[in-house]
């Protein structure tokens, strides 16, 4: 009896340390996460509402990126590596709902749109090259309609946006179990760290879009950005107002004008996203005249394995844009 009880009360003791340790680890992460979201960004007063943006670069000509589901301006300033070193201006802001940015009455993608000519506005910023990734095409989109004056250049990368279905079929793609991590892990700190701990290949999968077979293969560098971008969805509470005015109109998607975009466009996805962005933007680019369209056979909705290709795509565009600008004004 007295072993019996020995070993319970050990087992008690195991069990006790083991739970400090997780609220250790958790309480740490968490920590640098908040620590994250509250340096480097300021908030404008802006004619449409108070707007949170972080930027890089002194460039003479200015990228704004439009964020995806689950971001902020700290998801926007991931992609600041891509044209930072290449010269140009990165301004990342945090989109209705998330971080620093409220979510107001009207959170469409064409007031979003219009509050993007706002920041621009309190910025003193004319005209800007504007990249929406994932969920942030949308009111990209809109800007490149809403403000063709300001729109320089459209990039569009894995792109939430509108393409013809089925009869009956839902708008948007949803992979297996994306709902269900949606209504449990989404709504909490806790939940969501301990998913990505404990199943990171699930959380790709539906949270990511990419498949695990392809994380796995991804090189040492690409899988460390999955799981980078993963980590950075926490904090999860400044975030989730965010998150469900996206799924709102991510369900309620229509076609926009596309034929009424004139800007220089170029379209990047990927054949094998799980949110199935590969329709979407084949469709946008056929409707956009002159649009360049690039696919890439594999990497999943974050693009494991091309980041720094996709990045030189982008660069690689816009310098030709410059040139192609300059030589129009030479003869005039």
């Amino acid at each position: 009896m007295r072993v019996s009880k020995v070993i319970a009360l050990a087992g008690v003791a195991a069990a006790a340390v083991s739970l400090a340790a997780i609220s250790i680890a958790f309480e740490r992460d968490i920590a640098d996460a908040r620590y994250r979201i509250h340096t480097g960004a300021q908030v404008a007063q802006t004619a449409c509402g108070p707007m949170e943006y972080a930027s890089a670069g002194k460039g003479s000509r200015t990228i704004l990126v439009a964020h995806g589901s689950g971001g902020g301006f700290d998801q926007g300033m991931a992609l600041a590596d891509w044209f930072v070193p290449a010269g140009y201006r990165v301004i990342a802001p945090s989109r209705f709902g998330y971080l620093g940015t409220p979510l107001p009455v009207d959170a469409s993608p064409e007031a979003q749109a219009d509050a993007f000519a706002c920041l621009l506005d309190s910025l003193a910023i004319d005209r800007v090259a504007i990249l929406g990734a994932s969920a942030g095409a949308m009111s990209t989109l809109q800007f490149a309609l809403r403000h063709p004056d300001r729109t320089e250049a459209m990039l569009l990368l894995v792109p939430m946006a509108y393409s013809p279905k089925p009869e009956g079929a839902a708008p948007t793609v949803t992979p297996k179990w994306t709902q269900a991590v949606f209504d449990t892990a989404l709504r909490s700190d806790f939940l969501f760290w301990a998913a990505i701990n404990a199943a990171p290949g699930l959380m790709t999968e539906s949270i990511l879009a990419t498949r695990v077979e392809v994380a796995a293969a991804a090189p040492p560098e690409e899988q460390a950005r999955a799981r980078a971008m993963l980590r950075a969805i926490l904090p999860i509470r400044e975030r989730r107002l965010g998150l469900v005015n996206d799924a709102a109109a991510a369900n309620a998607i229509h076609r926009y004008e596309l034929e009424s975009i004139h800007a220089p466009s170029l379209v990047i996805t990927l054949t094998d996203d799980l949110f199935g962005t590969f329709d979407n933007g084949e469709y946008t680019a056929e409707n956009i005249e002159g649009a360049q369209f690039i696919a890439y056979a594999d990497g999943g909705h974050v693009w494991l394995g091309h980041h720094a290709e996709i990045g030189a795509e982008f660069v690689q565009f816009l310098k030709h844009l410059g040139t192609a600008t300059l030589a129009r004004a030479g003869r005039n």
